[in-house]
Formats: C-alpha cells, sequence, structure tokens
C-alpha cells in the first residue's frame, strides 16, 4: 500500500524580518507560538527572500522562478497568464489546493490609492489566481482589520468583522478540517497575511503596543521613528502570532507545516526604514519547517523562498530536501517609487558568512563580513586588505 502524501501547510506573511521573533532572540517580539514551532522545527536560520518586495517575491515564490524571468519587474506587473505555480503542480500530483489572504499579484490600477479599499475590493478574476482550487482572499489594501473577501466560494467582495490574521487563519482552519469530506483527501493550504505590515499604528486585535529596544545599528536621527514604528510592528507580531498559533494547533503532526514572510523592514537600521535594501533587516526571512520526519535543529545552508517549490515537491513525493548551494541570490529587479524604498536596481549573493552586492552597472556597492560584523556597520567594498577576498568570491559566484 502506497504511502500517504502528507497534508502541507504554508503560512506567509508581509514584512516580518528574520530577527523579529522570540525564539531568534529578540527581546522586543512576544512570539509563544512560533517559539513552540520553531522549538519542533528545522530553524533556517540563515533563510533569505530573493528579492525584497512583495510582488517579486512572491511570484518568485509561488512559481520558483526569479524576478523578472518570472514576468514580474514592474511592481503594477501582474503574474502572467500561463504561470505555473506549486498550486498546478501539487494538483498535477493529486493535491487538494486552496488560497486563503492577500495575493498582491492580480492586474491593479497605478492610480488607485495603494491603502484602502480601492485594491481590497477589487475583483481577482478566477484566471489570475494561481491554479488553487480554492481561493479566498484579495488583492491588496492593506487592511488589517475588517479585510474584504472574494472567491471561489464569494462571488462578490465581503466586508468580514475581526482582525485580518484571525479572520484569514480561522477560514483556513475551517477548510483543513473538512478534509475527510472531500476527494482528495490530502491537501496543500497557503495562507498568505499582511501583517506586520504597515499601517503600523492599526489597531492589533487588542495587543499593546510597548516601549522597545533599539539595535545598534540605528542612527540617533532614525530613532524616534524607528520607536514609533516598532512599537505597532511588535503588537502586530504579538497579535498576529496568536492567530498563528491557534491555525497550526488545527494541524496535526503528520502536517508539514512552514512559517516564512516575504520580506523584512529596515526600521531605521542604517538610517532606513521599509524594503527593498540589501540588508539584512530587509532580506532575511524567517524560515520554520516542521516535517515529521526531520528532528528539529538549527540549518545555516543558504536557503531562498526560491526553494520552497522544489521543497514542497519533494516532501509531496514523499523526499526529504537539501540546499546544495553555497550563495542564494538576492536582487532588485526594479525600483518601486513609493516612500522610503531602495533607490536603485540591484543584485548580489549572501552565504551565511558574506553578502556581495552589485550595481545595476555591475559594480561592486557592498560588501560585509557577517559573522565579524553582522549589524553590517562595516562595508568592505573599497577595503584594499579585501580585495583579494573580493575578487574570489566574485569570480567564484559568477
Amino acid at each position: 500500500m502506497a504511502a500517504r502524501k502528507p497534508n502541507i501547510l504554508w503560512i506567509v506573511t508581509t514584512q516580518w524580518r528574520a530577527q523579529a521573533c522570540g525564539y531568534a532572540g529578540d527581546a522586543n517580539a512576544r512570539t509563544p507560538a512560533l517559539d513552540e514551532l520553531a522549538a519542533q522545527s528545522v530553524n533556517h536560520a540563515q533563510a533569505v527572500t530573493p528579492h525584497p518586495f512583495g510582488p517579486f517575491a512572491r511570484a518568485a515564490m509561488l512559481t520558483g522562478v526569479p524576478s523578472p524571468q518570472n514576468g514580474v519587474c514592474d511592481y503594477f506587473d501582474p503574474l502572467p497568464d500561463g504561470a505555473r505555480t506549486i498550486a498546478h503542480e501539487l494538483e498535477g500530483r493529486g493535491y487538494a489546493t486552496a488560497f486563503f489572504g492577500k495575493w498582491h499579484l492580480a492586474r491593479r490600477d497605478p492610480a488607485a490609492p495603494p491603502v484602502g479599499e480601492a485594491h481590497a475590493r477589487m475583483i481577482v478574476p478566477p484566471a489570475a489566481r494561481g491554479g488553487f482550487g480554492l481561493w479566498e482572499g484579495f488583492e491588496g489594501g492593506f487592511l488589517l482589520n475588517d479585510p474584504w473577501l472574494q472567491g471561489t466560494r464569494l462571488s462578490e467582495p465581503v466586508a468580514v468583522r475581526g482582525y485580518q490574521s484571525d479572520v484569514l487563519c480561522e477560514r483556513a482552519a475551517g477548510w483543513m478540517a473538512d478534509a475527510g469530506n472531500r476527494q482528495p483527501e490530502h491537501w496543500f493550504c497557503m495562507v498568505s497575511l499582511e501583517a506586520p505590515h504597515p499601517p503600523y499604528d492599526a489597531p492589533a486585535a487588542g495587543v499593546a503596543r510597548r516601549a522597545v529596544e533599539l539595535a545598534a545599528n540605528v542612527p540617533v536621527a532614525a530613532t524616534g521613528q524607528a520607536r514609533r514604528e516598532l512599537a505597532g510592528y511588535y503588537a502586530h507580531i504579538a497579535a498576529t502570532d496568536r492567530a498563528i498559533g491557534r491555525l497550526v494547533a488545527q494541524a496535526d503532526g503528520d502536517t508539514i507545516v512552514v512559517f516564512t514572510s516575504v520580506h523584512g523592514d529596515m526600521h531605521g537600521a542604517h538610517g532606513l526604514f521599509r524594503k527593498g535594501w540589501p540588508h539584512e533587516e530587509s532580506v532575511r526571512v524567517p524560515l520554520l519547517v516542521r516535517h515529521p520526519r526531520e528532528l528539529p535543529r538549527r540549518d545555516d545552508a543558504p536557503v531562498s523562498l526560491l526553494d520552497l517549490q522544489a521543497m514542497t515537491l519533494a516532501w509531496a513525493e514523499g523526499n526529504l530536501w537539501r540546499c546544495a548551494r553555497a550563495a542564494a541570490a538576492i536582487s532588485m529587479p526594479s525600483v518601486v517609487r513609493w516612500p522610503h524604498q531602495c533607490d536603485r536596481v540591484w543584485h548580489g549573493w549572501r552565504t551565511p558568512g558574506r553578502k556581495l552586492v552589485l550595481g545595476d552597472d555591475g559594480a561592486t556597492w557592498l560588501f560585509f563580513d557577517l559573522e565579524a560584523d553582522p549589524l553590517e556597520r562595516h562595508n568592505l567594498a573599497t577595503d584594499p586588505a579585501r580585495a583579494g577576498e573580493l575578487a574570489t568570491l566574485r569570480r567564484r559566484l559568477g
């Protein structure tokens, strides 16, 4: 008798940087549910997003193809018609598939306000839903409370009262619990949460804001904004951790559970805010994998969200997955014209010990020794003592 296919749950957040978890040592983070999940999981502690901006990262994660090769080069580019996603691949392997939450890959109106109901109520047609058998979510809008939902079971957008993370996790848990009434019973579910994305001053399901400690790489000039925003950021982290904990509790021990984020947030590090930047606060993301056949451990391989498709397909076929690369590619394919975002196109590589970033012209922009300088306070790009190491790394990485 063939072994039963594993159920697989992806929990994907937005703007949750790798450092902002209790299990990662962040004194500001109240994440008891994720701390418990981490104790049961492989903690991919060096994981990165391939592109530290939402649409580019989502397209790459869903297709296993980096931007712009996947067709998403500009912030407003939709996922191209005919793009094959993880949902197509798993349905071809006999899985029921479902998506709940933020999509951010349909064709949007660039003139519409990015925050508010215009994008939250925008219809995402069935052909633009990435091949998921059940799709229930919204294009965008950054409504962390009272989201508008549409999809397979909702022909028109409907406002649902409650904190967005709670609403989406509860609806996904209901679909998971109904698996015994469906054929096939084995399933893949992706829950895509906007939190802890701004607006950071939005209510966080009753979680109070608290004073925060700042990292040493936040300059004095940035501390006021950093403290204000981080107080709300960590409140949303606590509220979303609680929602994630309830969702994970509905997944039996044989379910493979993934927790991650599409990118981080600078929050004043190096005097910068938001994302798109190649620094650790922007490109490093949490990545936990609870797998019934894997012992809990820390894994320092250079894993990327680009690997999630290959990982998941290996699991669906009864195999384990290991990272065989020496470095993970990171890049920003275009400049996004919103305030505070990165102001240039760049590409580079990150190993567990080094980070090399080149400008659009191929010139070295940043070079960091992450082992000696984890806060990236010393750019070695023009250090003559590192010239040989830099040249060797550039040749090795191509």
